[in-house]
């Protein structure tokens, strides 16, 4: 399975918001939207960054709530790994388990065409085994 087939079925829309937002505002629209991690984008929706709620948290811990009013800018990982439509499930796990990551923005041909996140992939794995589970007892049942 690719990440084009698991974009297909969860859709391509991506959320951003830009790197003056503040912590806070962050945060707020994080719970919203009940997601765990946001892209940062600058003009022409250009990846800049990534947001996570365990971005946040470390923050709050070592600054108390005055971090809150920083903009994200200050605490977003810039260095952003993607991932490509191409790309297959085996692919995904294996750079989000080095990278100890769970969301990877899909990047093709410069642009930003969705995000997956770990419970994308999870959940796309386990309706295939389900499917094989299915098509061995339909097997099992049509030999005997």
């Amino acid at each position: 399975m690719s990440v084009s087939h698991i974009l297909g079925g969860k859709g391509r829309h991506v959320v951003t918001l830009p790197p003056s937002t503040s912590v806070q505002e962050a945060a707020k629209f994080l719970a919203e939207n009940r997601i765990g991690a946001i892209i940062i984008a600058g003009p022409l929706n250009k990846i800049e960054g990534i947001l996570s709620e365990r971005d946040i948290v470390r923050l709050i811990s070592k600054d108390g709530k005055a971090a809150l009013d920083a903009p994200v800018s200050t605490i977003m990982t810039r260095e952003v790994k993607t991932c490509r439509e191409s790309d297959s499930e085996a692919e995904l796990m294996k750079l989000m388990t080095a990278n100890r990551i769970r969301h990877l923005p899909v990047v093709e041909g410069g642009n930003l065409v969705g995000i997956i996140s770990i419970g994308d992939v999870v959940k796309y794995r386990m309706e295939a085994i389900e499917r094989e589970r299915e098509e061995m007892q339909a097997y099992i049942a049509t030999a005997g």
